[in-house]
């Protein structure tokens, strides 16, 4: 049987747990945030989208999310 121990990690600042093998895409789907509108600052470094697939969070990883908001006055 697999062990489902869940792994602890940072997300903007604040403790979290997902599975073990989580990708980013999966718990950015389990957050409900859409993976269009947020940047990513993994461990201490924008991560760029073409590596979010591969990217398996681990125990003690720390992540930013932040939410790209559009708007302003547009003349």
């Amino acid at each position: 049987m697999i062990n489902q121990t869940e792994i602890t990690l940072q997300v903007n600042g604040k403790p979290a747990t997902c599975l073990p093998q989580t990708t980013l895409p999966q718990l950015l789907e389990q957050m409900g945030l859409n993976p269009r509108l947020i940047a990513v600052e993994y461990n201490g470094e924008i991560l760029h989208r073409q590596f979010w697939d591969n990217t398996q969070l681990k125990t003690g990883d720390n992540l930013e999310i932040v939410t790209i908001v559009g708007g302003g006055n547009h003349q």
